[in-house]
């Protein structure tokens, strides 16, 4: 009875092994598709703002193509398209098929990058190289802690998600005060509040996953959860050039 007993424990404990592992394995897959995903919507936003910031000459000789995007009306289009698509995402991407939610993520990064063209005409290329390598260290660092620690992350979330709404409206606010004491305090919270998130996010990516999903949902959660990390880098980017970019 006890040689009965003794097969049976190391068969079902064989079991939960194979399984833990096809979890584990399943899991990294899902995790790297993530970060391809974020990885190349970050590419295409730097590329596409060299590009735009190239065909609009500099700061000070704006060709046809900078005063249409930086002058005319054209421009809030640019600022806040991105805004509504992100939005459009958020709130339609379960009922969008893989296929769709991916070009729309990649409309997405290429609208982002549009906006963001202006940083090359003000700050040098240099420091805007230097700061991304930074915040790539550090996100990759910051990310890494998220998805390794058994600690969890979730009563942080609460915390930096009200640090989320109190840095917008401090930034609402200063635009009309224009007060650099405020926009020293914002540009600091900035950079705290988005590095937790990057951590909390990737955690709760992590978590998300499930074993028994089918192909398309793996699909889409796996482009929600790039578009949730892109959106920590490229806001972790700008709060950290305004204190590490040269001005031109």
């Amino acid at each position: 009875m006890s040689d009965f007993r003794d097969f049976q424990t190391r068969t079902t404990s064989g079991i939960d092994i194979r399984s833990a592992a096809e979890i584990d394995q399943g899991l990294r897959a899902y995790m790297l598709k993530v970060y391809n995903l974020m990885a190349l919507g970050v590419a295409l936003t730097g590329l596409v703002a060299y590009a735009f910031a190239e065909m609009a000459g500099t700061a000070t000789n704006l060709t046809a193509f900078g005063q249409a995007i930086y002058m005319s009306p054209l421009r809030w289009v640019i600022l806040l398209a991105p805004l509504g698509l992100a939005f459009f995402m958020g709130f339609r991407l379960h009922a969008m098929s893989e296929a769709a939610a991916q070009i729309t993520y990649w409309i997405y990064a290429a609208l982002v990058g549009a906006s963001l063209s202006s940083i090359f005409l003000v700050y040098t290329n240099a420091s805007i190289v230097q700061t991304f390598a930074v915040t790539a260290a550090s996100f990759g660092a910051l990310s890494l802690y998220g998805y390794t620690t058994k600690r969890s992350l979730s009563g942080m979330g609460t915390f930096l998600m009200m640090g989320l709404f109190g840095l917008i409206i401090a930034s609402v606010v200063n635009i009309f005060l224009q007060s650099s004491a405020l926009n020293f305090a914002v540009s600091v919270i900035g950079v705290l509040v988005f590095a937790g998130l990057t951590a909390w996010d990737t955690q709760q990516i992590k978590e998300m996953y499930l074993e028994s999903d089918d192909s398309e949902t793996m699909g889409k959660k796996a482009i929600m959860g790039a578009l949730t990390l892109y959106m920590d880098f490229i806001n972790l980017f700008l709060f950290l050039l305004r204190f590490l970019g040269d001005r031109e």
